[in-house]
């Protein structure tokens, strides 16, 4: 048995008894996570939204098509 799981077989039974299953709530670290989470979406979206903003693009002529269209003016 290793020392991680045997701490937990002793505090396993503690943590039992101090909390009542029907108020369990994800508490401040909870919190702190979820902020945290939000504020890197954030930052990702702003982020992203700035460089779609540089994008400068211009769609290149469809070469087949255009070779197609003064034979196609040709044939009649």
């Amino acid at each position: 048995m290793s020392a991680t799981q045997a701490a937990l077989n002793e505090l396993l039974p503690l943590a039992g008894d101090t909390f009542d299953k029907n108020k369990v709530t994800p508490g401040v670290l909870g919190f702190i996570v979820f902020a945290a989470l939000a504020l890197a979406v954030w930052g990702l979206m702003k982020s992203m939204s700035r460089h779609m903003g540089r994008v400068d693009f211009q769609e290149a002529p469809d070469t087949a098509a255009a070779a197609a269209a003064p034979a196609a003016d040709r044939a009649p």
